[in-house]
C-alpha cells in the first residue's frame, strides 16, 4: 500500500515562510503530485500541482508567493511559501494521482497568525 508522507507545517508570522514535503513510500514514474489545503468551514481546494514531466499549476490565491517542485528520484514533492497571509491557514494535504486512482496523505497544519 502505497503511503504519503507529509511534514514541515506550523505557526509561523506573517509575511513569513514555510517549506512543507512529502515523500511517497514507491516511485511513479508518471504521476501528478500536489497540495491541496481545507480550512474551517471550507471546502478542500487545490493549492498547486506538478506533473513527473514538470508542468505546475496553482491557484490564484497563491500565484507569485508559493512554489511547487518535485524530486522524481526521491518520489518527493515541496512546497514553498513565502510571504504567508492569514487566509493560507489550513490542513494541507499531499496527494499523488498515477493515471488511474488518488492517494492521499494525512495533512498537515499550517497556521498564519501573528
Amino acid at each position: 500500500q502505497v503511503q504519503l508522507v507529509e511534514s514541515g507545517g506550523g505557526l509561523v508570522q506573517p509575511g513569513g515562510s514555510l517549506r512543507l514535503s512529502c515523500a511517497a513510500s514507491k516511485i511513479f514514474r508518471f504521476s501528478v503530485m500536489g497540495w491541496h489545503r481545507q480550512a474551517p468551514g471550507k471546502e478542500r481546494e487545490l493549492v498547486a500541482e506538478i506533473s513527473s514531466g514538470g508542468s505546475t499549476d496553482y491557484a490564484d490565491s497563491v500565484k507569485g508567493r508559493f512554489t511547487i517542485s518535485r524530486d522524481n528520484a526521491k518520489g518527493t514533492v515541496y512546497l514553498q511559501m513565502n510571504s504567508l497571509k492569514p487566509e493560507d491557514t489550513a490542513v494541507y494535504y499531499c496527494y499523488l494521482f498515477d493515471g488511474s486512482r488518488e492517494i492521499w496523505g494525512q495533512g498537515t497544519q499550517v497556521t498564519v497568525s501573528s
